[in-house]
């Protein structure tokens, strides 16, 4: 998409697709009151053309190239609606832009969208309003990437870390490690300039180090910030009849899982939605792991494997109550402990051995009376989230991560490094860092990527 193009008066049906008692259709750009002027008849009878910014008319959606109904009607009668008004540089786009809310029908919006289209707007590409906001300087590349976080959340996790994100919170620790990198970066250049001057080693090892640690802090919170936005794994394992299924129920509030006394009675798996603080896990129960000549339970034993090797965080549960088997001891061997948080089920009945005895350490967890649930929240949210719980501004895009470890790099080759070279170095830690934020020489296919995923009316 070139500048020029930023120019142009655009058009886009905004509002979700399906049916709904209100649909939007957004115009913005230079000609966005001509075109609104031309579609919409206000009940009043004032002017579009005289509207200021931040006003809501009722009156009529007219099509001029329609066939009228009655000779006043100047086009052919589309629908009742409101038309909303913003003039620049108050507005989303920084641009003059109106909106048409109108009944939430497909085909009374694409009537809508049609007439604005024959009036001189041309229809807009995926996140083209969000780039020229980005253009006009009313967000940066970072903010533009939480607006389409914001509007792909699917729990309040997803929501609270995007709009944390659209508040600029991520853009302003990025831009302070930016000022303090530009200050040794000009440093290096006089000292290219000016040889016989020499730089103090101060100029540069000091703004260097604080800028690489705030980046690697930041780059901490990139796990926590995906499992965020896209939600994290958690599978719940152990032998058959040791309370995982009673444990998701707990967890969850409501009985989302069938519990009986007759093992086996998970032969397949099941998953729900759980919250956990600012993450989104989903849980998932699996079949208990024992030995089978039951084909259908030996493949729900082999995906309950699979499902633990490849989660986020693993719950084993070992039954508090009857002596250990070698399939507990087997089990501690086979799981990454790293990823797995040990859990002796049935708490509020006497242990019949220790974690000693198992060799790993035990929460005990009572599901009938939630005696170490909260403990055990906690506790996932804290293995989840990691060094990123100190942190209110998550990275959550693989596109900001891979140009902050691109900009680490650069920086750890700097100290020691001859003075060209740590120039070179800087430039590139500083051009990774405009790459997330926007602010400096961007490319062309960086936009592209960003605004890609957009969906047209954003």
């Amino acid at each position: 998409m070139t500048s020029g193009r930023l120019d142009d008066t655009i058009a886009a049906i905004a509002s979700a697709p399906g049916i709904g008692a209100i649909g939007i259709v957004r115009v913005a750009g230079p000609r966005a009151f001509d075109v609104a002027a031309a579609v919409f008849r206000p009940a009043g009878g004032r002017a579009v053309h005289e509207l200021p910014g931040g006003r809501v008319v009722f009156g009529r959606v007219v099509d001029p190239d329609g066939d009228a109904h009655d000779a006043e009607a100047a086009g052919a009668f589309v629908d009742e609606g409101l038309l909303l008004t913003f003039r620049a540089p108050r507005s989303y786009t920084g641009q003059d832009a109106v909106e048409l809310q109108v009944h939430g029908g497909p085909a009374v919006l694409r009537a809508v969208l049609e007439a604005c289209l024959r009036r001189g707007a041309r229809a807009a590409e995926p996140g083209e309003f969000t780039l020229r906001a980005v253009a006009s300087g009313r967000l940066d590349l970072a903010q533009a990437e939480a607006v389409l976080a914001m509007v792909e959340a699917r729990s309040d996790a997803a929501r609270r870390q995007a709009s944390v994100g659209l508040s600029g919170a991520l853009s302003a620790s990025i831009d302070a490690a930016q000022r303090e990198l530009t200050s040794a970066y000009a440093a290096v250049l006089a000292s290219l300039d000016y040889p016989e001057e020499g730089v103090p080693e101060a100029q540069v090892e000091a703004p260097v180090a604080d800028a690489r640690a705030r980046l690697e802090r930041l780059l901490a919170t990139a796990t926590a910030g995906r499992f965020a936005v896209r939600g994290a794994r958690m599978a719940i394992v152990g032998r058959p009849n040791a309370g995982k299924s009673s444990l998701l129920n707990a967890l969850l509030g409501y009985e989302r899982a069938i519990v009986a006394d007759a093992p086996g009675t998970t032969r397949d798996y099941l998953e729900a939605p759980l919250e956990l603080g600012r993450v989104s896990v989903t849980a998932v129960d699996t079949a208990g792991l024992r030995a089978t000549a039951d084909a259908v339970e030996a493949h729900g034993v082999a995906r309950a494997r699979e499902l633990a090797a490849a989660a986020d965080v693993v719950l084993a549960l070992v039954d508090g109550t009857r002596p250990l088997e070698p399939e507990d001891r087997e089990l501690v061997t086979a799981l990454d402990r790293d990823r797995t948080i040990w859990v002796a089920s049935k708490s509020d009945r006497p242990r019949e051995w220790t974690a000693q005895d198992l060799g790993v350490a035990v929460r005990p967890v009572s599901s009938a009376t939630g005696a170490g649930l909260d403990a055990l929240r906690h506790e996932l949210e804290t293995r989840l989230l990691g060094d990123a719980a100190a942190e209110e501004a998550w990275v959550t895009s693989e596109r900001q991560a891979d140009a902050l470890r691109e900009a680490v790099e650069a920086l750890a080759r700097v100290p020691g490094a001859s003075t060209d070279l740590q120039g070179l170095d800087l430039e590139t830690a500083l051009r990774a860092l405009a790459r997330i934020t926007g602010r400096g020489d961007v490319a062309e296919e960086t936009l592209a990527e960003v605004f890609a995923r957009f969906c047209v009316g954003k």
